[in-house]
């Protein structure tokens, strides 16, 4: 029988930077019961992003800033949008280069991930923020 559950995460991010929430996803499925189906996690903001990488090497996480760092420089006179400051409108371009949502296999009550893999929440703005996920798991 077919089966839905839904629920909110709430986060509290240190700053720019990835904060890894795997645990937290994989005991929302366990929680359920469910041992097949499919996740899916919506960050509710638009300048954070959820990202799926490495979570063995620590320097992979820290290369990708240095390159968006690179990429999109807080500051840069091309962006207009700087109400909340520097950071504003690059936090929204890095959001939108990468995303906002992920869909998730669940096979045998787990997350389906790969053995180096894990789901991040990616702070882009400079000071610390409360985010919060919507969690929805459809299954059997």
């Amino acid at each position: 029988m077919l089966r839905q559950f839904s629920s909110q995460l709430h986060l509290d991010t240190r700053g720019r930077g990835f904060t890894e929430v795997t645990r937290e996803l994989a005991q929302f499925v366990r929680v359920s019961g469910v041992q097949t189906g499919l996740l899916t996690v919506l960050l509710q903001h638009t300048s954070a992003s959820l990202l799926i990488q490495e979570n063995a090497d620590p320097e992979v996480r820290a290369d990708f800033e240095r390159f968006f760092r690179r990429l999109i420089p807080d500051g840069d006179r091309l962006f207009q949008h700087d109400a909340e400051g520097p950071d504003d409108m690059p936090a929204h371009i890095r959001t939108a280069l990468t995303t906002v949502n992920l869909s998730l296999p669940v096979v045998g009550g787990s997350l389906a991930l790969g053995t180096w893999q894990g789901v991040y929440v990616w702070e882009h703005r400079t000071a610390p923020h409360r985010r919060h996920i919507a969690l929805h798991f459809i299954g059997e």
